[in-house]
């Protein structure tokens, strides 16, 4: 897969292609039924894939700190692109130029001109172009004049509802992981770089790694059970999310996992971490002494999750589905 930030580049190397556009925060099931067709119809006019995607989210330009949590960062998004087949990949700057540009333009100047589409693939509910103005029957009517084909991914529902980066949004927030996952059809997983904290796991006798992940405002927080992924190895584990309510003078946002069985350094390495099940929330305990307990309960909790649990990794889930492994 190439990942491009400029419109001559591409088109110089691949003159037309197939696309679709969107934020594509959390890589859901209705975003895969849109990446499905995308491979289909690329494969049929044997053009190459092309997926456009925003940095930062609209939400994120116009609202900043106040934008909804982001589920997925920019990297994640990457691979899991680049393990669905995807051939490239368009990141388009999000800023004041492209936030007034109208939806006609954007049409012409971005997706026919710039980028040479002979079919699209988006969402029914798909809006952009200045104020949010261009709709499905704009763009479908624009391609129809201009020569390229618009098709709407089939609406796809989960348990009656509107699979969406909103509904996963607020079972993350609910801690509902089960949920999630029939979203998903995979864990949910932050990703990113094991870098130093202040080493109070170790002291207490539960020394954690703690994820650089890139992303400033989570979705979820608490503790949870989950595995790890190092390497080809996967690891059981307790990781905590949010800010830190013991510690005195913390409020950054931190996420941190305690890895059962395991006492490497693994310093500027690369983790990956699977959400499966919520223990509890976050809580301010009165000491040390009583965290530490509550560590140890915790961890015995965990065991007990998944003394009876098969885990699905990240890397086992692709279009043509997936298999169960035991995690070693």
């Amino acid at each position: 897969m190439q990942v491009f930030d400029n419109l001559q580049t591409i088109s110089s190397a691949y003159p037309h292609c197939v696309l679709t556009v969107g934020k594509y925060d959390g890589m859901h099931l209705g975003h895969q039924k849109i990446l499905q067709r995308l491979k289909m119809v690329a494969a049929e006019l044997n053009l190459p894939s092309l997926v456009i995607l925003s940095e930062p989210q609209p939400e994120e330009y116009f609202a900043g700190k106040n934008a909804p949590a982001r589920l997925y960062s920019f990297a994640d998004k990457l691979n899991f692109l680049k393990d669905f087949g995807i051939d490239l990949v368009y990141k388009m700057t999000f800023d004041h130029n492209l936030s007034q540009l109208s939806a006609e333009n954007f049409i012409n100047d971005i997706l026919y001109q710039g980028l040479g589409a002979r079919a699209m693939i988006v969402g029914d509910d798909f809006h952009f172009g200045k104020d949010r103005l261009g709709d499905f029957n704009l763009l479908q009517a624009e391609g129809e004049r201009l020569g390229f084909s618009v098709e709407a991914a089939e609406e796809c529902l989960s348990d009656g509802l509107r699979v969406s980066s909103t509904l996963l949004r607020q079972k993350l927030e609910l801690g509902d992981c089960e949920g999630v996952n029939k979203l998903l059809n995979r864990p949910y997983h932050l990703s990113g770089e094991v870098i130093k904290g202040q080493q109070l796991g170790r002291e207490l006798g539960y020394p954690t790694a703690n994820l650089r992940t890139g992303i400033s405002k989570l979705a979820l927080e608490g503790v949870f059970a989950v595995t790890a992924e190092l390497g080809q190895r996967c690891l059981k584990g307790v990781a905590s999310v949010g800010y830190k309510p013991t510690i005195e003078g913390e409020n950054d946002l931190a996420v941190e996992i305690y890895l059962m069985d395991f006492d490497e350094d693994i310093y500027g390495q690369e983790l990956i971490v699977n959400f499966h099940n919520k223990i509890r929330d976050q809580e301010k305990f009165l000491n040390l002494q009583e965290l530490k307990a509550n560590i140890a309960d915790d961890v015995g909790k965990v065991q007990q999750f998944f003394s009876s649990k098969k885990i699905i990794r990240t890397d086992d889930v692709t279009d043509k589905g997936h298999e169960v492994r035991d995690v070693s």
